[in-house]
């Protein structure tokens, strides 16, 4: 339960409609890192006015001030590993998702600093494209076939396309007012654009050819819809942070078939895919790693090493090994687990981590994360 004192009433208007009280009374922050959990809030959609944030950000920051978090896990094994680097150039930016890019270049969303960025890991040299609508706040980003840089607009609704050799942006509007906090985008084998709508409780398809944006309303309420990943039949499926549930989309009729997890307080943050088609998530409130199989429904889960409060976040997959990090440990880990053993390989990030939000595999077999917290962008280099 929230505390009863003043600020009680405004924060269970403004939070509780769209997030578990759990999602609050777990939390723990700064008061200034209270001000950028409600500024980005505030952006979509809480019901926050400008002369209430004072009195939500004291009840929050004197309630669930900022707490120690457990020491990383680390579990020695055969793999090497090194992490090189970079801050980027705008402070403050909060690099959201990271991209690797067919030419070996680094993107990523600067989400606080309303730009997408540009790193070449060659010679460190960062170029940055402020978007043309101010406050857009990039969160997704994907690729094209023809280098064309996709990101959805979290703050403003809307899809976006950047064409790096011209810098110039296209915006596709989502057509429902309502379709709010637009969040993770993945293309098809077809070169469909595929987005979750966390806000909105929706998921949503982009016809680049057209323009045209289909929208469909998820059957559970308050699902949040976050991670999403097309498997090898060009299927889109997507956990849903708001409950104990993965789902996918049919490509065709739009139709959407949910897959209930065993454990009623899961809550899957991102997901990858194998090569067999096996879905593994990040059980963010629990601290697991788990693996649906979605031909029968099977659910396999496995203690991540930080334990119930690791909060595994961003996850790809490598090779068919799951790779992710534990964001709620100090200092965050990236975290490796071999299937064929069940055995975990653990490694500290140098500058914290600061959540690492996403991550990406390479071409060329290595990984790049965004470190939001610490206004970094990581590669690895990976020796097995």
């Amino acid at each position: 339960m929230l505390p009863e004192c003043r600020g009680n009433q405004l924060v269970q208007a403004a939070c509780v409609g769209c997030h578990d009280v759990s999602r609050i009374t777990r939390s723990g922050y700064t008061r200034e890192g209270w001000q950028n959990v409600i500024s980005m809030m505030s952006h979509v959609g809480a019901r926050v006015a400008p002369e209430q944030i004072a009195v939500v950000t004291d009840y929050l920051a004197k309630n669930f001030p900022e707490r120690s978090k457990p020491a990383a896990a680390v579990i020695p094994g055969r793999v090497g590993i090194s992490i090189r680097e970079w801050t980027v150039p705008t402070p403050d930016s909060r690099p959201h998702d990271p991209l690797a890019a067919p030419d070996g270049s680094l993107w990523y969303t600067g989400q606080m600093a309303n730009v997408l960025g540009r790193l070449d890991p060659g010679t460190g040299a960062f170029k940055e494209y402020p978007l043309p609508t101010a406050n857009s706040g990039p969160h997704g980003l994907v690729a094209d076939k023809d280098g064309n840089i996709w990101f959805t607009a979290n703050f403003r609704g809307y899809i976006g396309k950047l064409d790096p050799r011209t810098g110039k942006v296209v915006e596709y509007p989502l057509g429902d007012p309502d379709a709010r906090d637009p969040h993770t985008a993945v293309f098809d084998q077809q070169g469909t654009l595929w987005f979750t709508v966390q806000g909105a409780n929706m998921v949503g398809r982009l016809s680049p050819e057209s323009g045209e944006v289909k929208l469909v309303k998820l059957p559970t309420p308050h699902a949040l819809p976050y991670g999403m990943a097309v498997n090898s039949a060009g299927v889109p499926f997507f956990d849903e942070f708001g409950s104990n549930k993965i789902a996918s989309i049919d490509p065709m009729t739009l139709a959407i078939r949910e897959y209930v997890l065993p454990a009623a307080a899961a809550r899957p943050r991102r997901i990858a895919v194998t090569s067999d088609d096996a879905i593994w998530y990040t059980d963010y409130a629990r601290g697991y790693l788990g693996r649906l199989d979605p031909s029968t429904g099977r659910v396999t889960e496995f203690h991540s090493p930080g334990g119930r409060e690791s909060r595994p976040y961003g996850i790809t997959v490598l090779h068919d090994v799951p790779w992710y990090s534990e964001s709620g440990v100090s200092p965050n880990t990236l975290v490796r687990f071999d299937p064929p053993t069940h055995t975990f390989q653990t490694w500290p990030i140098p500058s914290g981590g600061g959540v690492v939000r996403n991550m990406m595999a390479t071409r060329d077999g290595k990984l790049v994360l965004a470190c939001s917290g610490v206004n970094r962008v990581a590669l690895v280099d990976i020796k097995e």
